[in-house]
């Protein structure tokens, strides 16, 4: 398994239906060809992020199982990680585990839609109201659906 294959198969702590690839905040994994060391660039979802310690060890102990034991990780913080850096297939895991996912970001030439609730990951309804700022984890909002009545997470957009 190459180095990158394995570095984005690393499962985040929190979040665990997505890897560090699908949250992007796996930015470069780069390899010598001379001497085989890999260096991996991540960079965090908020500077505070307590899951950053497991998140590197997680990395050097999935290169080690694919042959690359002596590897680096650097944690660069500018640019700034952002909700944008979600793949699609990150909201998609998002929302099947019952997530919603963060509307985007405005951007230069972006156009971000209204959004006046928060789609319900499981009705689809966008009737919803948010219960309380904070979630299961500090990046989480706790969201209801008026709908359905269930209660959901909602990923905070960055």
């Amino acid at each position: 398994m190459s180095a990158r294959a394995a570095v984005a198969t690393v499962v985040d702590p929190e979040i665990r239906v997505l890897t560090i690839d699908d949250l992007g905040i796996l930015r470069a994994v780069d390899e010598d060809p001379a001497t085989g060391r890999v260096v991996v660039t991540i960079t965090p979802t908020y500077t505070g992020c307590p899951a950053m310690d497991v998140i590197r060890a997680d990395i050097r102990r999935a290169l080690a199982a694919a042959g690359h034991p002596d590897a680096e990780v650097r944690t660069v913080l500018d640019p700034a990680w952002s909700t944008d850096w979600i793949s699609d297939a990150g909201r998609a895991k998002l929302a099947a585990a019952g997530i919603a996912p963060p509307t985007p970001t405005a951007g230069p030439g972006r156009v971000v839609p209204l959004t006046l609730g928060v789609r319900c990951p499981r009705c689809g309804s966008p009737e919803s109201e948010q219960i309380s700022r904070f979630g299961s984890t500090a990046c989480k909002a706790l969201w209801r659906c008026r709908s359905c009545r269930e209660p959901f997470d909602h990923l905070k957009a960055l």
